[in-house]
């Protein structure tokens, strides 16, 4: 029994190294300019089909960083939109979008590789339909849509979408940049993840908010 688990206990020590191997390699190279093989070689496993064992395909793997990181992100959003409750106000429903991302990131320490990774894989329209079904099925998420839809209900549908696809970009991107400075150790226009999630609210809520000119 004893032997059992000390297997087990190795085995998951094998797979928390090799998502976090991945999930540095593909943040700093991309997704598919790294192959199974060179993250197990990175992960310092003898036997170079160990992502496969472990996790099957790229694409599993993929998946299963958007998980590891999914669910602590669902916790923190799900305290934020108990708090909200029933809010009237945009700018409560875009922070319950964006501190539990940037709380996370803060939380991770330094260095950080998943905003990149994000990055990487929200431009692949393969790996993104992966990572937006992993956010989506989570049901404080579809509280907040919810919620900023009855803030915003005099938008047209178009415009929300439109202004939804732009949150999202500036969302993963700003994220991505800000992770990349602090790797290179140069300036930040934020000294710290939670400044650069006021920064983005601000920005967010502006975005929702603008007047919407006739084409």
């Amino acid at each position: 029994m004893r032997g059992k688990t000390g297997r087990g206990e190795r085995a998951d020590a094998t797979r928390e190294l090799i998502l976090a191997t991945a999930e540095r390699l593909f943040a700093e190279h991309g997704v598919f300019a790294v192959s199974n093989r060179q993250v197990s070689e990175a992960a310092g496993q003898g036997n170079n089909a160990a992502v496969g064992y472990h996790f099957g395909t790229k694409t599993d793997l993929v998946r299963a960083i958007a998980r590891k990181h999914a669910e602590p992100v669902e916790e923190l959003r799900q305290r934020m939109v108990a708090e909200v409750g029933e809010s009237p106000g945009v700018r409560d429903w875009v922070a319950c979008l964006v501190r539990p991302s940037t709380n996370h990131l803060a939380e991770l320490g330094s260095p950080t590789w998943y905003a990149r990774f994000t990055a990487q894989a929200m431009t692949d329209p393969g790996l993104r339909e992966i990572m937006v079904h992993e956010s989506r099925t989570a049901p404080s998420l579809r509280r907040i849509i919810q919620g900023l839809d009855e803030c915003l209900s005099d938008l047209p549908a178009e415009v929300r979408a439109e202004r939804s696809d732009m949150a999202r970009q500036l969302m993963v991107h700003i994220c991505a940049e800000r992770e990349r400075a602090l790797a290179l150790g140069t300036a930040t226009p934020r000294s710290s993840w939670y400044g650069a999630g006021t920064g983005l609210i601000d920005a967010i809520v502006g975005l929702w908010l603008a007047p919407v000119s006739q084409p």
